[in-house]
């Protein structure tokens, strides 16, 4: 069972097989979650991914982060994408602001088997910062679907050499939760390397150019 994460929305919603499996769920988080975990959201001041042992949060955020980690969760992903994930390391990052160079077309690396995102804006009425699932590499008009950001919706698509995806340019608040199952154990280790690396570099911009990371 899981306090905050609408697992049985998760599974009522069909996977889309075409060009690469994935699926989005509106609501994926209670409404009851969405106030708590935003309540305890960590205060993020620069644009980039961070691990979640390099920020602070309230034990709402926490809840949130055991029950992705939870059977429950990946027990439902193992069915819904038809993989096992049994053993398989995982990170979790989390955004708290976009910068107006994010969104680049990119397919994610080879180290993931599933990203999934939860998107926790209360609204979201801007053009940019909607990112689009795409069928090609140099193309974000050629749109499979687009998602808002908002208000505890869900993306999750099994990583492959086509799974473009990107958004038109944003520069400010934008949170997003990030979930992979990763192949190994060792690219786990590489991946929250190269996070703890860009979080510090990020908060030494930020302290020497405030405004400007």
């Amino acid at each position: 069972m899981t306090e905050y994460l609408r697992l049985e929305a998760f599974r009522a919603t069909p996977l889309e097989s075409e060009p690469f499996p994935h699926l989005v769920v509106p609501g994926f988080v209670s409404a009851q979650g969405l106030d708590a975990i935003n309540a305890d959201y960590p205060t993020i001041s620069s644009p980039g991914s961070f691990p979640t042992d390099q920020v602070t949060f309230g034990p709402a955020f926490q809840t949130l982060l055991d029950e992705l980690e939870g059977d429950d969760f990946r027990d439902a992903f193992e069915q819904k994408f038809n993989v096992d994930l049994a053993g398989k390391p995982t990170i979790t990052t989390v955004r708290g602001r976009c910068d107006s160079a994010d969104g680049k077309i990119h397919t994610d690396s080879k180290t993931k088997i599933i990203t999934v995102l939860i998107y926790m804006n209360p609204s979201w009425e801007n053009a940019g910062g909607r990112l689009r699932l795409l069928r090609s590499a140099n193309d974000l008009n050629d749109i499979i679907v687009e998602v808002p950001p908002v208000a505890g919706t869900l993306l999750a698509f099994k990583r492959s050499n086509n799974s473009w995806h990107g958004h038109e340019s944003f520069s400010g608040e934008r949170r997003v939760i990030q979930f992979n199952w990763l192949t190994s154990a060792g690219n786990r280790q590489i991946a929250m390397l190269r996070h703890h690396t860009s979080a510090s570099f990020k908060r030494m911009l930020q302290m020497i150019l405030p405004g400007r990371a």
